[in-house]
This record gives C-alpha cells, structure tokens and sequence, in this order.
C-alpha cells in the first residue's frame, strides 16, 4: 500500500497544481500524492513588481495555507517582475513548508521585452499583456509568458516543478541544514 502525501497549493491556478503535483510525484515516485488548489491571499500587489515583493506573496501565501488547512506540505508561488541592470525579467518565487520547516526557493528568470515591463508599470498584469502582443487568451493559466518567448521549449508549469523540486532540498536534508 502507497504512502499519501498531502500538499494544499496557495493557488487554484491548474499551472500551479500541476507542477506541485508533478514535482511531488518525481520526488516520491513510491508515495500517492494528493494536491489540493485553495485560494491564499498574497497581499502583495496582483503584479508584483519587485524581488522583495515577490518573495513576499510566495511567502504570505504559504503562511496562510498552514493555518487554515491540515497537510504534510504546503507550497506557494508567486509570480513577478523586477527591472535588474541587464534588463526586465520575470521570474516566480516558491515557498514550502513541512512541519516547522520553511524553504524559500526561486525558479529561472525570463527576459523580458522592455515594452511589456512598461505596460506591467502602468498596473497590467503580465498574462494579460502577454495574451494582448501574442493574440492568445489567459495564457497564465497555460503555457505563460515563458512558453510564448520560447516558442514552446518551457511553460511556466516547467519552471515551476524545477524550482519546486530545487526548493525542496533543505527539506528532503534537514540534517544538512541545520544551522
């Protein structure tokens, strides 16, 4: 008999349960891992705009998550933006706790094109200028931003179990980490 494995995602978005649930299957491909959406404020900015910001709602959402539902983990994403000295990239935040134990992590950067972090300062949000400069409709809840500027070669489900599973290494080593 398999093992269960309980994980409350801060999001419904189906992209975000998807790669918690994915992430979790490759980690324990022995155990039943069952992956439950719940709404989680971030209270943050819907865009966030900056690195702190953005770790920020990662965060927020995970503490959320731990004290209004019962589950062995609980793991949160939050999206954003930053304008860095090489230019605007995206990137998304990943916050996961286990027992008293919390790990921050953070998934790859993605350039982006100098015309959508403007229109991102003027208070879009990056699927919907996204979804206006490639005619196509909610892509942040598909492929994202990340599968329209590579053509397809990474979604933002992809980054997502990558900096899931990266994040998970103080938890999968505790003994390791301890400081």
């Amino acid at each position: 008999m398999k093992l269960t494995i309980s994980i409350v995602v801060g999001s419904k978005n189906p992209v975000k349960v998807g790669a918690a649930q994915s992430a979790f299957e490759r980690l324990f491909p022995d155990n039943l891992i069952e992956c439950q959406g719940i709404d989680a404020p971030s209270g943050v900015a819907d865009q966030p705009m900056t690195d702190a910001e953005t770790k920020l709602g990662a965060i927020n959402r995970v503490k959320y998550c731990q004290s209004e539902y019962q589950a062995d983990y609980f793991i949160a994403m939050e999206g954003g933006v930053d304008l860095f000295d090489h230019g605007p990239a995206t990137f998304a935040y990943i916050a996961i706790a286990h027992q008293s134990q919390v790990s921050v992590g953070r998934g790859a950067q993605l350039p982006l094109p100098m015309q959508v972090y403007q229109a991102l300062t003027q208070g879009q949000e990056l699927g919907h200028v996204m979804d206006q400069m490639f005619n196509t409709v909610n892509i942040k809840q598909k492929g994202g931003a990340i599968a329209l500027l590579t053509n397809g070669n990474e979604t933002r489900q992809s980054n997502y179990t990558q900096a899931i599973i990266l994040a998970m290494a103080p938890l999968l080593h505790p003994n390791l980490y301890l400081n």
